[in-house]
């Protein structure tokens, strides 16, 4: 059966209205897919508490989400998961597996042999802390016919399970992150510093605060806003005030599209110092670096995880050790002396990774 006329399930552990980077990698390879007049089934779960969201965002898709529904016990999802994913790949002849319970789900469940299996992984989900949890991904894995990691480093996670792994990075609508389509709002700072993201170790945000008490030595009007639910938000306040740098950090919670776009538009430098939590939470990739650059704006990253394929250093921006001071200030500071080059670079770094390139990559994968 040729390409054209075969039909693409996608079984994902989150999906857009609710934010995720594995449910915005999924929604894209759908869009991408459907585009190229494929046939496309997504199966996610109902995150919402009453599904009105998902239901009025899905109405407007141009391909078929089937939503697990919300209940209170959350093993009865998991098992209408297992059901409805076992009827519909009866039908489907390329299967796509992305997030741990899809992964799973499809790897242990009993797949007619003519259909092809895809594993897509992101960092977290091959980086369990648990023996048992671990080693039941690696025996997941091995049942794919395919394997695809979103990094370089998220790639070296499973480099034990002795299968050949596919790099493809993570993409982005160029259009909808070009600098015309954002605007800019007033944003303080003299430069003024960006992570966007659940406020989190992984995220990194608490690096970043740490090194303030010497950056604003060498810029005293420097400003570091954070963007994204502010999960341990609190936490993170309470360390900025010990080190009496409260009043250089803004913590702005969630935002609209638009206003995300307007203040990106009006920073100097998109920051993700990411670093791996004790539960072994981990940067897969960061594509909201990519959504930076598209824009023009210049990012530090930490070396050490997924960022180190979404940052072209010493082009897009820089590479640094998360846990340094003295590298992050001397990046600022290389990035601000030349950063017409950085702008222009960073633009030129995020059309490489718009999604009508990445998907290519896809599709020769399935064909």
């Amino acid at each position: 059966m040729t390409l054209e006329t075969t039909d693409i399930l996608i079984i994902t552990s989150e999906f857009p209205p609710q934010p995720g980077g594995i449910g915005n990698h999924a929604y894209n390879l759908a869009l991408q897919f459907s585009k190229r007049q494929y046939r496309v089934e997504v199966i996610a779960d109902q995150r919402s508490i009453t599904g009105d969201e998902e239901r009025d965002f899905d109405t407007a898709l141009p391909f078929l989400v089937t939503r697990i529904k919300r209940t209170q016990l959350r093993s009865f999802m998991y098992l209408q998961r297992i059901i409805t994913t076992r009827k519909r790949c009866r039908t489907a002849s390329h299967i796509i597996a992305t997030g741990k319970f899809s992964l799973w789900n499809i790897g242990f469940l009993n797949v007619r042999k003519s259909a092809k299996t895809m594993a897509i992984i992101h960092g977290t989900e091959v980086n369990f802390k648990s023996f048992f949890l671990r080693k039941s991904i690696d025996l997941a894995l091995k049942k794919f016919n395919t394997i695809v990691a979103v990094s370089n480093y998220t790639k070296s996670l499973v480099a034990h399970i002795n299968r050949t792994v596919v790099v493809i990075p993570n993409g982005i609508d160029v259009d909808q992150w070009s600098p015309k389509a954002a605007g800019q709002q007033p944003l303080k700072g003299q430069p003024s510093l960006i992570t966007v993201g659940r406020v989190s170790s992984r995220k990194g945000q608490l690096n970043v605060i740490k090194c303030l008490p010497e950056l604003v030595k060498q810029f005293p009007e420097l400003h570091y806003h954070c963007v994204g639910i502010p999960t341990e938000a609190e936490d993170f306040i309470k360390v900025a005030a010990t080190l009496h740098v409260a009043s250089y950090v803004t913590f702005h919670g969630s935002v609209s599209d638009a206003i995300l776009k307007q203040m990106l538009g009006a920073t100097d430098l998109f920051v993700m110092l990411s670093s791996e939590s004790v539960t072994g939470d981990v940067e897969g990739f960061g594509i909201a670096i990519l959504e930076a650059n598209a824009l023009g704006i210049p990012a530090i990253g930490a070396r050490g995880c997924g960022i180190e394929d979404a940052i072209y250093d010493g082009h897009s921006g820089l590479l640094v050790n998360s846990d340094s001071t003295k590298d992050f200030e001397t990046a600022l500071a290389t990035i601000l002396s030349h950063k017409a080059t950085y702008r222009m670079e960073a633009k030129k770094w995020a059309q490489q990774h718009d999604w009508t390139l990445i998907i290519n990559q896809y599709l020769a994968l399935l064909e």
